[in-house]
């Protein structure tokens, strides 16, 4: 009697056998359409952005080096674009991913009208990031992570897109940052972490001096 009430507290305090303890609850992605690109340009090329996001330096976090094809995932109106061109160089590519199809156009069309010959729009789907299979050298998901709905299953196909050395770079919002989603839909790096962790994948917090957001860069 004493070891069977034993067993049950022990059941009681941890669970079932062979149940892991729940973890804790994530935050909801936050479901949002971006469906007409040019509505978009006042609020996401917004020059003051600059300010606050400073691309140069998140930019240069990525390591990039001549030659590379790095994925910009959640790649909206192309805010990062000219950025990511001058960093692979003539001699690279940027891939710049988006699931909505009018922003795809206008990636498009703004690579030409801004000559960046090396970036190459390419339309995914929510669930899918469609990248090349160790096709990529960097990927960069700024201000998008808290949007993807079911991360879990994401992370391995963005993996399985990155070549030997390969790195993902996430930037997003803080939790008391004054810009952002609404709190409830924020991440907060260490749950970034965590969920790379569950891919398999080592990744750090790394020293980018944003206002806002954290940056997390993971290998």
């Amino acid at each position: 009697m004493k070891r069977s009430l034993a067993m049950l507290a022990l059941v009681a305090a941890f669970g079932c056998a062979g149940t892991p303890p729940a973890q804790p609850a994530q935050p909801a992605p936050l479901v949002h359409r971006f469906e007409h690109a040019e509505q978009w340009t006042k609020d996401l090329d917004d020059p003051a952005r600059d300010a606050w996001q400073k691309p140069d330096e998140v930019v240069a976090a990525m390591h990039i080096a001549d030659g590379m094809t790095v994925a910009d995932v959640g790649a909206g109106t192309g805010y990062f674009k000219a950025y990511l061109s001058g960093a692979v160089g003539r001699s690279g590519a940027v891939l710049a991913i988006d699931i909505e199809p009018d922003m795809v156009r206008y990636l498009a069309d703004r690579a030409t009208r801004e000559h960046l010959d090396n970036v190459r729009p390419l339309l995914a789907t929510v669930d899918d990031p469609k990248l090349p299979a160790r096709g990529v050298d960097r990927v960069l998901i700024v201000d998008t992570w808290h949007h993807i709905p079911a991360r879990a299953s994401y992370l391995p196909k963005l993996a399985a897109g990155l070549k030997p050395g390969g790195t993902i770079t996430i930037v997003d919002f803080t939790l008391d940052s004054p810009h952002g989603p609404p709190r409830e839909h924020r991440i907060a790096p260490e749950s970034v972490i965590a969920e790379l962790a569950g891919a398999a994948m080592k990744a750090e917090r790394v020293a980018v001096p944003l206002p806002y957001q954290y940056v997390v860069i993971a290998h």
